[in-house]
């Protein structure tokens, strides 16, 4: 049973291309994508895996200090190697990496992170899910909460497409609509979008200094939008990147797979993944030492020290470059 849990945000600084192989349609290499809602995803076992070698990688320069992370916590934490996996399981479970806002281009103000009622009540369900009873005391979920709550009643009634509820003051007006790509979808400004794009800001956007800028934009560029028009955006607003491969002598297109199409989920997007944590699964462990606070302790500190992670494929050519951030209950909580 999980002990401990934790809220991971993701935030795309690079197009990200966590992919399935080849492709049924028009792209030949297409991202992951939920089943049912075609929203993109992560894969858990692919954001896992990342974890896991930047743990690798630091214990491998600091397993002579106690003070920092080991190859003995990073079996009781990941699990075993491939050959003695039938040994025991990690501590750790990480879940899929979740959408949830998606940077769709904007006649004004650059660009839009959008989102929908679905999307955010799916992450506050997550939310509540990885605080359990703690929901009831921390400040920044009831936040959270409160601001969802008034955002639904004002989308209630608006139409299955064409709105957008966005701050005040946003920098998405244009004239008296918000135009996306092509289209032109009536704007209400609403000042619970306001202090949601406020709160995504303290608490999942990065923390680091040379975010300042994008903490002040989150409020005036946030869009929350129809569910329909937001799956339409996250199906068919991707990056599509068209790639090719020159024989080094020739220097023209080999005859096989010279040419191929690249599906990428675009840069300042941001998703989520829930963090679970029990203690050490390792028989002969001390349960103390290993307990789950201390397991997602220790996985806290990992993401504090490295926070930029690499996920999915086209790492030498500068793909999926990520800033990662924890929240867990003990954030927000009233004194």
């Amino acid at each position: 049973m999980f002990k401990a849990s934790a809220i991971l945000f993701i935030y795309a600084e690079t197009p990200l291309h966590a992919g399935t192989g080849s492709g049924l349609g028009a792209i030949d290499l297409p991202i992951q994508r939920e089943r049912i809602t075609g929203y993109p995803i992560i894969q858990a076992s692919g954001l896992k895996g990342a974890l896991r070698a930047e743990a690798e990688r630091i214990a491998q320069n600091n397993d002579n200090n106690s003070s920092s992370l080991t190859k003995k916590d990073v079996v009781v934490i990941f699990g075993p190697d491939t050959k003695s996996a039938h040994e025991h399981a990690g501590a750790l479970s990480v879940g899929d990496a979740r959408i949830l806002l998606f940077p769709v281009r904007s006649v004004a103000g650059v660009f839009a992170w959008t989102t929908s009622i679905n999307a955010l009540e799916r992450f506050q369900r997550d939310l509540a899910m990885t605080m359990g009873n703690d929901k009831n005391k921390n400040n920044a979920y009831k936040k959270l909460k409160e601001y969802l709550d008034a955002i639904r009643k004002e989308a209630n009634g608006k139409g299955k497409t064409g709105w957008a509820l966005i701050g005040k003051g946003s920098s998405l007006i244009a004239g008296s609509k918000v135009m996306l790509e092509e289209f032109a979808l009536d704007s209400t400004e609403s000042e619970h979008v306001t202090r949601l794009g406020d709160w995504l800001a303290d608490n999942a956007l990065p923390s680091g200094d040379e975010y300042a800028y994008w903490h002040e934009a989150m409020p005036l560029k946030l869009a929350v939008l129809a569910e329909d028009d937001f799956r339409d955006f996250c199906k068919f607003g991707t990056e599509v990147v068209n790639r090719i491969k020159i024989d080094s002598k020739t220097k023209t297109v080999g005859e096989e797979k010279g040419l191929w199409s690249e599906e990428y989920l675009p840069s300042e997007s941001l998703l989520y993944a829930t963090v679970l944590a029990t203690d050490s699964r390792k028989k002969k462990e001390d349960k103390e030492d290993y307990n789950a606070e201390k397991v997602l302790g220790t996985v806290s500190r990992l993401i504090g020290a490295t926070p930029r992670l690499q996920l999915g494929g086209n790492e030498t050519v500068g793909r999926g470059l990520v800033y990662v951030r924890m929240f867990h209950s003990g954030q927000g909580s009233e004194q």
